[in-house]
Order: structure tokens, then C-alpha cells, then sequence
């Protein structure tokens, strides 16, 4: 990608550009503007986009690089944020017609951070409504386009980070992650995500879903983009309680390191039941590679995957229900069906149910960092299967006819539940020539350790290479 387009380059190849003054951050947002004219009425990843606002920020850029004052890697680069988060000057939906906040007039902590690293904000990003789906389809916005096959979903629920990385609307985006919401359109649209240790970025200025499990992070193209933007959002902050004590490291500094003697742990039960014949094909070839460099791969037991899920789905809708009680009580006709369907599966739930799920959690921590004492990192696939049609929302699988809304954040959650950093990174392709993730788990704060295995993969593969063919 040396001589490609600007706006077609990764973060880091951008910033060593405009470090070198081969490249001028008022020359790369409007190209990278002019992208996003030309594409995104195809791909609807944008639900607003502030044009005016980002020449004058690439304009400031430019200015303070020319007079010394250069910030860093992310210094006058494009980025784009779900329309979840607030941004200062522009107008968040949450993907909801229900919602009016009017314009924001402060930024979302982690929004700020990757200001003052010297980045543009581009706009917001198109969503599943109120974040609460893992398709992406959303009636009120328009759902956005895979990339890779327009009539496909991008994942949900941050439907609209993973189609404008992949298409190159933005160098990389912010999303958040519940359920799985960040990895699984990474996973579907060739991207890679990353759902960084809860606690360890904040979650101010993110609408809430469900307090307990919510994350915003990254998605970018390469890890080492992805490692970029952690490094700006990670750390403390008064505002939001879960991050102290919480430090922001270089995390790059790692990703060279070999594999060599790391072991790799493989969930087999569960996690690799019932998968699409593509993704199981793919995934295991990626479990393959990660021995060929110097991985010690191992099957492991996880006996408690179906209780962490159950335990999930209480948490998850007993704080959504009363997250959005209100919207469903006033306009319950107006969200999604689907969005308002999900809501109410919390209405019911008791307080002892809610309570039991929470003690689960604890236990099934204690025993996760038992396994991952013997087995440090977990390779799994990300999704069961590749992105579902918009218009049916489901794939046959043999002889089976599975729904996308139900299947794809089964994979996903784990990490949601017990707050354990976990990433994916693209690992093949379907004959349909549709993406798929492998998904990588590690100990809570061992982003390091998470981000030196996915970049030794990305590094001896090409697939975080492949652009869909509107991208090249």
C-alpha cells in the first residue's frame, strides 16, 4: 500500500507520513472527505458527518506540526466514533428516531483523549438501534452495507465502525462492546477489533446499555493501529469509577515479540459446535499457523461456558430493561421491533435471578484466570457464522436455518461477562468471498500479551491485507 491513496493507508503508514511532512493532515481529510462522498451513500456507515469541522481541525493540525508542536502517531489523523459517544459539535441518535439531545457541547472521555493525541473526528457512525442487536440492521437510519457484498449485514452492533474501516471512510473508529459488538463486525467486515479489559478505558460520555458490561475500543485495520488508539483512550478517570487505578501503557512496544513456547489454549466445546463449514475451515487453519509460530497450541476445558452465557443474558437484559424503561414506556412503537422484542426479556427478571448471575461471575472468573495460568491466551472463532443477508437476517448452515440475531454474539459474550480483554482479527475468507475472524482472549490488563498474538498472526498472513474491491 505504499503508493496507494492517502485515505487508503493504516494509521501508523499515515502518521509516519505526516511525521516525515510527505503528507499533510489538510490534504488527507479532504481525500479522505471525498471518499466518503463518493462511497458512503452505497454503505450508509455515516449517520452524520461534519465536513466543516474536520478541515478546520485538519487545518489546526497542520499548523501547530508546521511550528514543531507534533503530538504523535495520531496526530491529523481522520477517525470516525459509533453514534453512541458524545463529540462536541455534533448530534448523537444512538441510531434512534426517539432520541433528542440537541448538539453536544463536551466530549466523551475517550473521544477527548484521542483529541488531545491530535486526531479529527469525521462524524458518527451508523448503529443497531441503542447498540442492543449484533446484525446491525437498523429501520430508522438505514442499515449499513457490508464492503465486502452490499446485500449483506456488517454486525451489530457496531455496524457502522466496521463497514467505514473496511471501506476506508475512516482510518480507524471507535465502537463499543457489550455482547460482542465491537468484534463482531470486525469479523464480518475483515477488520480488526479489539474489547480492551473492562475498566481499563472509560466508559463516560458512552450512552449506557448495560453498566456492568459495557467497553468502547478500537477498530482499525492492522493490530498495530489498534494498539495506537488503546494507547490514547487507556488510563483513569474521575468520571468513570471502574478505571482506577487503570494505566496507559505503549502498546506497541511488545508486537514484535516471537510466540515461541506461549501457550495457546483451544475451547473446542461449545465454541466450535455448529459452526459454518468456512468459518470452522478458516479458524483452524489460523490455530494451525499460530503453532507454526513457535506456539505451544493446546485443547482446553472451559465447564463453565453455557452458565456464563446464561449468566450473561440476565445481566444483560435486567440493565437494559432498566437502562430503557422509559423509552419503552413512552415509545415502545417507535424503537425496532426487534430492539424493543430484546428490552422486554428484562421487564420479568427478578431481583434474586440478577443477583445469581452476578455470583457467577465471580466464580467463573476465578476459574477462568485458572485456565489462563496454564494456558495465557484463548484462540476461538469469532463468529459462527459470515455476515447474513440484510433482507432475511439468517444463513443456512447444512440443513439448518439459523438466524443472525441469535448466532452471532454467542461467541462473543464470554469475554463481555468476565471483563477479560479479547480482540479479532481477520483469518480467511468464505467462497462468497465474505470475511472471518479468528477471536484471540487473555488475562485482564495482559493486552500485551493479547496484542503480540495477534500481530505475530496478522504478520505471517496476508488477509488484513485483502480490501474489498470499492477499497482498492
Amino acid at each position: 500500500m505504499n503508493g496507494a491513496a492517502p485515505e487508503l493507508l493504516d494509521i501508523a503508514a499515515m502518521g509516519e507520513r505526516i511525521a516525515a511532512g510527505e503528507l499533510s493532515p489538510v490534504e488527507l481529510v479532504r481525500a479522505q472527505l471525498d471518499r466518503i462522498e463518493a462511497l458512503d451513500g452505497g454503505l450508509r456507515a455515516y449517520v452524520s458527518l461534519y465536513p466543516e469541522q474536520a478541515m478546520d481541525a485538519a487545518s489546526q493540525a497542520e499548523r501547530e506540526i508546521a511550528a514543531g508542536a507534533y503530538r504523535g502517531p495520531l496526530h491529523g489523523i481522520p477517525l470516525a466514533v459509533k453514534d453512541l459517544f458524545q463529540v462536541a459539535g455534533m448530534r448523537r441518535t444512538c441510531g434512534s428516531k426517539i432520541l433528542d439531545e440537541g448538539v453536544a457541547d463536551s466530549d466523551a472521555t475517550s473521544v477527548a483523549r484521542l483529541r488531545r493525541a491530535g486526531a479529527i473526528i469525521l462524524g458518527l457512525l451508523n448503529l443497531h438501534e441503542f447498540a442492543f442487536g449484533p446484525t446491525g440492521i437498523n429501520p430508522h437510519v438505514g442499515t449499513a452495507r457490508n464492503p465486502w457484498s452490499r446485500d449483506r449485514v456488517c454486525g451489530g452492533s457496531s455496524s457502522g465502525s466496521g463497514c467505514a474501516v473496511a471501506a476506508s471512510l475512516a482510518a480507524g473508529a471507535l465502537g463499543s462492546d457489550t455482547g460482542g459488538s465491537i468484534r463482531i463486525p470486525a469479523a464480518l467486515c475483515g477488520v480488526v477489533g479489539l474489547k480492551q479489559t473492562y475498566g481499563l478505558a472509560s466508559r463516560a460520555g458512552i450512552y449506557p446499555l448495560c453498566a456492568s458490561l459495557d467497553h468502547g475500543g478500537p477498530l482499525t485495520r492492522t493490530v498495530r493501529d489498534a494498539a495506537l488508539l488503546l494507547g490514547a483512550i487507556a488510563g483513569a478517570d474521575d468520571d468513570d469509577p471502574t478505571t482506577t487505578g487503570a494505566v496507559a501503557r505503549d502498546y506497541t512496544a511488545a508486537l514484535a515479540q516471537p510466540l515461541d513456547g506461549l501457550r495457546i489454549g483451544v475451547p473446542r466445546d461449545f465454541y466450535f459446535d455448529r459452526l459454518h463449514a468456512e468459518v470452522a475451515v478458516a479458524v483452524q487453519a489460523a490455530i494451525g499457523q499460530l503453532s507454526d509460530l513457535g506456539a505451544a497450541v493446546e485443547e482446553v476445558v472451559l465447564p463453565f461456558n453455557r452458565e456464563a452465557i446464561d449468566a450473561w443474558n440476565v445481566m444483560a437484559q435486567a440493565e437494559a430493561y432498566a437502562t430503557h424503561e422509559g423509552h419503552l414506556t413512552r415509545h415502545g412503537d417507535e424503537l425496532s421491533p426487534d430492539v424493543a422484542e430484546r428490552l422486554l426479556l428484562g421487564r420479568d427478571l427478578t431481583a434474586n435471578q440478577y443477583l445469581r448471575a452476578r455470583d457467577s461471575r465471580m466464580r467463573i472468573n476465578r476459574e477462568m484466570a485458572a485456565v489462563l495460568a496454564e494456558t495465557p491466551v484463548l484462540a476461538l472463532p469469532t463468529t459462527a457464522l459470515p455476515a447474513v443477508p440484510i433482507e432475511t437476517g439468517a444463513l443456512w448452515v447444512g440443513d439448518r436455518k439459523v438466524e443472525g440475531w441469535r448466532a452471532l454474539g454467542q461467541l462473543t459474550r464470554l469475554a463481555c461477562f468476565t471483563g477479560q480483554p479479547a480482540i479479532s482479527v481477520p483469518c480467511g475468507f468464505t467462497a462468497d468471498g465474505l470475511p472471518v475472524g479468528l477471536q484471540l482472549l487473555a488475562g485482564w490488563f495482559e493486552e500485551p500479551t493479547l496484542l503480540r498474538v495477534a500481530s505475530a498472526y496478522e504478520g505471517a498472513t496476508e488477509w488484513h491485507r485483502r480490501r474489498p474491491p470499492l477499497a482498492s
